[in-house]
């Protein structure tokens, strides 16, 4: 069976439009409709019917439909596999949210290397909505992010919170802010979501970031105030750039671990979130930052590559 098939099934459950999904995978409307052919001649039945008020999934097309999502992630772990030759022993694929590969790294890498000693790990940092969808194709092995999309072959476990808080190279109290210079972050739904309730009268301003790095860049070259991650607030204080806004609410954003429920009951994804609990748990946070950085031996097994 030829794996676009598969994928134009998979997009037209999601669209149940030939036009969407023809425009979402860059081919015509007419190949579209082969490729929904080819699949039902292969498999025996109809599984779309078609008509003036849309595209809706048969009954053996809902019942063929997890089994759709089953091959495409197999086929994608199949390709992995192939890729992953020059690495020693099995590869883990990891999302990170942006704003999280900062967040003491080194100690995360350092008790991966503890737990999975022959295991390598990839690294990728991105945004949930795309982490997600890495997931439920097998691109991904696991993902940390901020905002679940809630799909059937999903599963996801709360792991904790990271802080952000408001910086400003201004003043250090809420009121002598300046609302022409404030920078809106954007990290996630449930941020903003925060924000305009603790501090609706920042709400309306001409420019937003979604990355804290950014936000960062944009404090340290431009004035402003924002709110950023905690340990970047620590560092632009120090640097002289920017004094914490004594007065103004922290915003605590929940951090969230995310496995296709076909490996959620695997042993080295429960070693994973396990460890990735300890990484994000607000218990114990204080207790990292006395840690120093894992010194990794002459004799580790794991590669560790990181793209951002």
């Amino acid at each position: 069976m030829q794996i676009e098939l598969i994928d134009t099934f998979l997009d037209l459950c999601e669209t149940k439009s030939f036009n969407q999904t023809a425009e979402r995978l860059g081919v015509t409307q007419s190949t579209v409709s082969g490729r929904i052919k080819a699949l039902e001649t292969t498999v025996g039945v109809r599984l779309f019917l078609r008509s003036r008020s849309g595209t809706a999934l048969t009954t053996e097309g809902l019942r063929f439909e997890p089994h759709a999502r089953s091959l495409r992630h197999d086929w994608v772990t199949a390709l992995n596999a192939t890729r992953d030759t020059a690495m020693t022993g099995v590869t883990m694929r990891l999302g990170l949210q942006h704003d999280l590969v900062g967040v003491e790294i080194k100690q995360l890498i350092g008790r991966l290397r503890d737990i999975l000693p022959d295991t390598a790990f990839l690294f990728e940092a991105d945004y949930s909505g795309q982490m997600c969808a890495d997931l439920i194709s097998g691109q991904q092995d696991i993902a940390v992010l901020y905002s679940p999309i809630i799909q059937p072959d999903l599963y996801f476990e709360t792991l904790g919170e990271v802080q952000y808080v408001m910086v400003s190279t201004e003043s250090d109290t809420l009121g002598d802010i300046d609302k022409q210079n404030y920078i809106l972050a954007n990290y996630s739904a449930s941020f903003a979501h925060a924000h305009a309730g603790l501090l609706p009268e920042f709400g309306h301003v001409s420019l937003s970031i979604g990355q804290n790095a950014a936000m960062v860049d944009l404090l340290t070259s431009l004035s402003g105030s924002a709110y950023v991650l905690e340990h970047s607030a620590k560092a632009l204080v120090a640097a002289g750039v920017c004094q914490i806004v004594h007065d103004a609410p922290a915003i605590n954003q929940p951090v969230f671990a995310g496995v296709n429920v076909r490996n959620r009951h695997r042993a080295a994804y429960h070693k994973l979130i396990g460890v990735l609990h300890d990484q994000y748990h607000p218990r114990n946070q204080s207790k990292r930052r006395d840690r120093s950085p894992h010194q990794s031996g002459s004799n580790q097994k794991n590669q560790i590559n990181i793209y951002f």
